[in-house]
């Protein structure tokens, strides 16, 4: 720890490919919310977080997702990871942040999915996903079709929660989560 009790990446149990990445974007102080919950989420811990807009929740629950991939099993081309979002843009934002976190991670591949954009390219880009971040929408749409299958899953990730229930997608998270498998950590 630093002397004002901030938390350094490079003081983080974190895989070599994750430390390689949180250099390149530039990142050196873990945020409160990062430095708390990323070694709960990799001893497997299932965690409630709350923090202001602007204080790296992505990186938080990020780090840990990506830690959790497998791309050596025949589960590589399986989605271990559903991380829900209650709008596009927020979707679109957390993949673009988890695909900079795994730039040097060969074989994780993170697929944004949400509504107003073509189906097609989505379940093209399905087959060999291992993350997937979407809209509960599009994720349900996606289940329907059984172009998402989440049996592999391992973590789910509910970005802003409070959001999304205040949103009205409460029935629609209950459906994706009686989806997954009992044995997954879930984040909120």
């Amino acid at each position: 720890m630093t002397s004002n009790n901030q938390t350094l990446f490079s003081e983080l149990s974190l895989t070599p490919a994750i430390r390689r990445a949180v250099e390149a974007m530039g990142f050196e102080t873990a945020t409160d919310i990062q430095a708390q919950s990323i070694p709960l989420l990799q001893s497997g811990c299932d965690v409630i977080g709350r923090s202001q807009t602007g204080t790296g929740k992505t990186v938080a629950f990020g780090i840990p997702a990506l830690e959790a991939i497998d791309t050596t099993s025949e589960l590589r081309h399986a989605v271990q990871v559903l991380i829900l979002c209650p709008t596009r843009e927020l979707a679109v934002q957390a993949c673009e942040e988890i695909r900079k976190l795994a730039q040097f991670m060969p074989g994780v591949r993170a697929v944004d999915v949400y509504g107003g954009a073509p189906m097609d390219r989505q379940i093209l880009r399905l087959k060999t996903a291992n993350i997937v971040v979407g809209t509960p929408g599009r994720v349900m749409d996606h289940m329907r079709r059984k172009t998402l299958r989440l049996d592999a899953l391992k973590m789910i990730v509910l970005d802003e929660a409070d959001e999304m229930l205040s949103m009205g997608f409460r029935e629609d998270i209950e459906t994706i989560l009686a989806e997954t498998p009992e044995q997954r950590q879930t984040v909120l």
